[in-house]
């Protein structure tokens, strides 16, 4: 039996990609799409789908459906407490989270299953699991440092990959990133400090995405560079996400790590 899918921001770019992969794959039904007020045509392309400006509205016509979102930190913040009350699982790819908002959407993990990552790949995410092995491999003395690449329109900076690989790099040497985090250097600001992690960002162009993790060692540099080519990637993670999700239950914001059991 298919899996039926709801999207919000279906209008949006990511959403868009979602709904066409969804509709291509028989295993998927996309179900409903949902996009905020005064955006209605632009899921007239949707057909055979339900199409609403309210994600209250939708899901008590659509009980059990997998909700998969892509907006902002605040509509997804808001999208959670909506999927909470409904007990509709929720797969959430929103970037820029503060840490209160990733707390109240962890409350709402209790209530249904929700799943959560700022980066859907996964190669990036086998990435951030074998990072921490590379860290403690190579010693102290290699200084840590973080750049980013995305297109002009990306509203966050750093972006979320950037500061979750930022993240296990500062676990895996037992600090706090808050602590030692540089996310701008200028003028003289004296020697780099060894207890430290750069996170550069560039913007500029269509660029998917591109990240890249430095270590710079006496004598030696190791670069590992993640590109990503298209949004379809980021798209497919979402939908084996919400594949993996619909089998779940309550009780934890789950991540990458334990869809792929890394």
């Amino acid at each position: 039996m298919a899996i039926e899918l709801i999207v919000t921001g279906a209008a949006g770019r990511m959403g868009g990609t979602i709904c066409r992969l969804a509709q291509a794959d028989a295993d998927l039904n996309l179900a409903a799409v949902v996009e905020r007020p005064g955006r209605e045509k632009d899921l007239e392309e949707w057909t055979g789908a339900l199409q609403s400006t309210s994600l209250a509205q939708v899901l008590p016509k659509l009980p059990g459906a997998v909700i998969i979102d892509f907006s902002a930190p605040e509509a997804s913040v808001a999208n959670a407490a909506t999927a909470a009350a409904h007990g509709n699982p929720l797969v959430i790819g929103t970037t820029g989270l503060t840490a209160e908002q990733k707390a109240a959407i962890a409350k709402c993990a209790a209530e249904t299953p929700i799943f959560w990552s700022p980066n859907m790949s996964i190669g990036m995410n086998v990435l951030l699991a074998l990072l921490p092995r590379l860290v403690r491999a190579l010693g102290d003395n290699y200084d840590l440092e973080v750049m980013e690449i995305h297109h002009k329109l990306k509203k966050d900076s750093p972006s979320g990959t950037a500061l979750r690989l930022a993240e296990a790099l500062a676990d895996a040497r037992n600090w706090r990133l808050d602590e030692v985090a540089n996310y701008h250097r200028e003028g003289i600001i004296g020697e780099r400090p060894q207890q430290e992690i750069g996170i550069q960002t560039l913007r500029g162009g269509d660029v998917v995405g591109v990240h890249t993790v430095y270590f710079f060692g006496p004598g030696e540099r190791i670069e590992i560079n993640h590109q990503a080519h298209s949004r379809e990637m980021f798209a497919q993670g979402a939908l084996r996400a919400a594949v993996w999700l619909a089998g779940q239950k309550p009780g934890k914001l789950y991540g990458m790590s334990d869809l792929l059991a890394v």
